[in-house]
This record gives structure tokens, sequence and C-alpha cells, in this order.
């Protein structure tokens, strides 16, 4: 490369000087080819509504996983709706061996099991599309410059809406100790101790929301569409939670101090005493973003619980003994996290526009949040806020919080995020594709993959790398240790169609 040319690179990559070589899409791989533009690592694309996974320049893909792939001898196959991805290797020394964790956040009944709104859903559906929810762990291996799963490894099976998982709790939850299933799964996390964090989203769309006035509990019903009630006894109550999930033996619990809400993320950062910190954002119009302070190294079993006031600048503990007001609405621990929402606006919380993931700048400690969009707050576009904590300790109790981007331009919605080792960013966007709201995001054309430098003359403007195909949304992007390889899913290509005969999308 000149020396011009390299400049040149240098000023439009900003702190990622270094990025080079291959890129790889779950399904995909991608390579970067720096000679197809002298002046820039790529040319972006422009918005697009083709019916295609589409690459910049210089880029390709291959399919590592797809849906229904058998995993194992014991008949498990690769669930629907791929989500949040982590890749742990066996060895630092081999980075090109190791575990892969992919969560299955929803179904498409139409595809998954033939029902459509409108007829009799029967218990035998209802089991396909439990089938379909929760997460894979797959062993995967690079070979010749191309990633594959390890057949028949005994690492591959299958966590899903059938498997029990023990809930970590003060007291017995309904009383039981074990949850029935894992589901709604959207980001996630990886613990300093090679754990992975998968979280409970939507839960109430399959189970309903449990609802107590005037001490008698009753049960709203879930998504019209997607909901399981009446076929199986699941209380809402064992869902909403974090899961931490050992990917050598499957082992899992529900980790119940972090709270319970449409957890979007876990992620993780480690204070300077050795205690994990999680950052978690609660995927739902007007609701919270929360920090969790593990109570000892190890584990997070035990801690505290906070939720962000962003107009003052202070972390706010759900604490039943440090707030009366907390003390006289829930009359144990438990009870206030399992009633999470309610306590952070008893305490005052400020209500945000959709928070969704969060990923932390891992030059400069400063904690990014995508806030995707509000209808309430006529803000169909999104932006992604800054948080940056007192003494840039996540320990501190005080921050402050900036707007970083605001979507409506470059791009829109904003929803999943990830640093590569220069501190750049990685997004992806989620535009709704109800076509009430094609007037608003018909130009920004499919959902996609945008790379945002965060220094140089380029710093916050957003280059599109790759174009889901129609209905589609790309989402937990994860790098590998070498950073030459982004692993990358495509969820629900074609969510539009909701009939065989009339599909958005055969990609």
């Amino acid at each position: 490369m000149s020396e011009i040319s390299r400049r040149q690179f240098l000023e439009f990559m900003g702190r990622s000087a270094t990025l080079a070589g291959a890129f790889n899409f779950l399904p995909g791989c991608v390579n970067l080819d720096k000679s197809a533009n002298p002046s820039a690592p790529f040319t972006p694309l422009k918005p697009s509504q083709k019916d295609d996974l589409l690459l910049a320049k210089g880029f390709k893909y291959n399919l590592l996983l797809k849906w229904r792939q058998k995993l194992n001898n014991q008949g498990e196959l690769f669930g629907y709706n791929n989500d949040f991805i982590a890749y742990l290797p066996f060895s630092s020394t081999n980075p090109y061996d190791g575990l892969m964790w992919v969560n299955h956040e929803y179904t498409d009944p139409w595809l998954n099991s033939g029902w459509k709104p409108g007829f009799t859903r029967t218990k035998a559906q209802v089991d396909i599309e439990r089938k379909e929810v929760g997460g894979s762990i797959v062993h995967i291996r690079k070979n010749e410059g191309r990633w594959s799963m390890v057949k028949d490894s005994k690492f591959n099976r299958r966590l899903d809406a059938f498997t029990p998982i023990p809930i970590i709790s003060e007291q017995p939850i309904l009383g039981k100790k074990i949850a029935i299933g894992t589901l709604g799964n959207c980001a996630g996390g990886v613990t300093p101790w090679g754990t992975v964090l998968t979280c409970e989203e939507n839960y109430q769309n399959f189970v309903g929301e449990a609802v107590v006035s005037n001490g008698k509990r009753t049960i709203q019903d879930g998504d019209q569409y997607l909901s399981w009630i009446g076929h199986v006894d699941l209380p809402p109550e064992h869902y909403g939670w974090v899961v931490e999930v050992d990917l050598k033996t499957g082992r899992a619990q529900k980790l119940t101090a972090l709270g319970r809400f449409s957890h979007e993320c876990a992620t993780t950062t480690l204070a300077t005493d050795g205690r994990c910190v999680v950052y978690s954002g609660d995927d739902s119009d007007q609701e919270h973003i929360y920090k969790f302070i593990a109570a000892k190294p190890g584990s997070l079993e035990k801690g505290s619980l906070y939720v962000a006031d962003t107009i003052n600048g202070r972390w706010l503990p759900l604490d039943r003994q440090k707030d009366q007001r907390l003390k006289q609405a829930f009359n144990s621990h438990t009870q206030l996290l399992i009633s999470t929402r309610a306590a952070a606006k008893i305490v005052g919380a400020t209500p945000l526009d959709r928070p969704e993931d969060i990923e932390i700048d891992p030059i400069s400690g400063a904690v990014f949040v995508t806030l995707t969009n509000s209808r309430k707050n006529n803000n169909p576009y999104g932006s992604i806020m800054k948080i940056v904590e007192k003494d840039n300790s996540p320990l501190s109790m005080e921050f402050q919080a900036s707007n970083f981007v605001s979507g409506g331009q470059d791009f829109a919605c904003p929803d999943n995020l990830v640093f590569d080792r220069k501190g750049n960013l990685w997004m992806c966007t989620d535009m709704s594709y109800n076509p009430a709201m094609q007037e608003q995001y018909g130009r920004f054309g499919n959902n996609g993959l945008f790379y945002i430098p965060l220094s140089g003359k380029n710093a916050g403007r957003a280059f599109q790398v790759a174009s889901s195909p129609p209905g589609a949304e790309l989402t937990g992007p994860c790098f590998a240790p070498d950073y030459k390889t982004l692993f990358l899913s495509v969820q629900h290509p074609g969510e539009r169609g909701h009939d065989p005969s009339r599909i958005a999308s055969h990609w």
C-alpha cells in the first residue's frame, strides 16, 4: 500500500488502523479487500430493498449454520430466529477451535408449526414451537480459511423451552426453584470467567404476564400470534431473567439478582476489586437501563441492582433497605425483583426510547446504549446514548449521559452493537416492517450492518457494510479473538409474509 493510500486508510478507519483481512457472518463469511478502494477500506453500500444479503464491494460470505441443521446424534436441531452470538475458544493459543452460543429468540408459527391465526392451535404445534426457541451450543472450527461446525461433537446441544433450569433466588418463585425452559432469548453477554449470559426478553408474548390486584393474581394473555397459554402451564414469573450457561457442560441457571424485565443484553465488565458489573437494557418504549454490581468476584448470584436516572446522572438503588417506598411496595427483595419495572418507576428512573443493546468502548471505557425508537416521543429513528461513569469506574454511582449520534440521516433504529479491538463501533439496525411504517423507513431500504469510526474526520458517521434480505434484521455481531472474523445472524428474512404462498423473501 502506498504512503498516500495508507494515510487515507488510517484517516477513514480512525482508531482501527490495523483492521483488515477476513470477516465471517453467521450465516456468512466476509473478506475485506483493501484494494477495492484505495481511499477507504470499503465503498459503503447504498440503501437497497433487494432480496439478497448484500455486502460492500470486496466482501464475501458463506453460511455457517442454518435453521433445523442437525447438531448431534440425539436429533437436536439448530433453532429459529438467531440473535445474540458468543464465541469462546478452547485455548488462548488456538483461537480457531471453540464453542459458539446462538440465541433463538421467537418463532414464526406459519413456518415453524404451520399454525395460522383464525385456526385452533394444538398442543402438538406448541411443542414444535417450544423446540425452536432458547439457544444452541455449537462446536466450530476454522480449517483452510473457512469456519464450519464440528459434526457430532459431544459439545453440540440445545437449550429450549423444555429444558429444566434452576432459579437462583433468595426465595422460591411460585413455590419452585426450577423453571421449565428459556425463551424470548434476545441479546446477552459473556462473563469474565467464560460463561455466557443469555437474556429472556419478550417472554410475555409466549406465557403472558402475571398481574396482582387486590391480592388476586391473574394472567394477561400473550401475543395472539405467539401465545402458548392454554396448552402449557409456564408461570410468567419464571421468565424475564438473565440465564447463565456453561457451554462445555450445558448447565444453566436463572440469575434473579439482575432483575426481571425484557432484558435485551447483559454486557459485563470487571471492576478494580475483581467484581463483575453488568449493564442491561429493557427493550420496551419508555423503559430503563440497569446496572448490577456483583457481591463478590466470580459470581453473579448475589449483588446490588441499580436503575439509571439519566437526567441527573445517578444510579438509583433498587433496595428495600435503602428506600422506604420500596419497602412499603414489596414484601421481600424477591418480590421486588419479580416486579423490577414497577420498582424502577417508584424510585424515579428515566424512561427512555426502547433501550436495547449496551456495549463498552475498549479504549475509553465509555458505555454506549442503543435507543432504538419511540412512538410515544415521536422518535422513529432512534439514537445512541453515551454514558461516562465518574472516574471511569463501573462502581461509581454518578455518570454523565449524552447523545452520541441520532438516527434519521445515515441509518434508522440502531439495535445490536459490537466494538472492534481498536474501539470502532459496528451497529445493526432494526426497522419495523409494519406497512404503516414504510413512509418513515422506506428510504433506508432493508436493515443493515454499519461501521462507525469513533475518531478522525469520519467520527460518528455510519457507513453501511451489509444489507439484509427483506423482512430481516442482522443481529448478534461477534468478532472472533483474532478480529479477522465477524459472526452475524440473519434473523427472520421474509417475516412480512406470514403466508407461505406470499413470502416476502426467498433468500
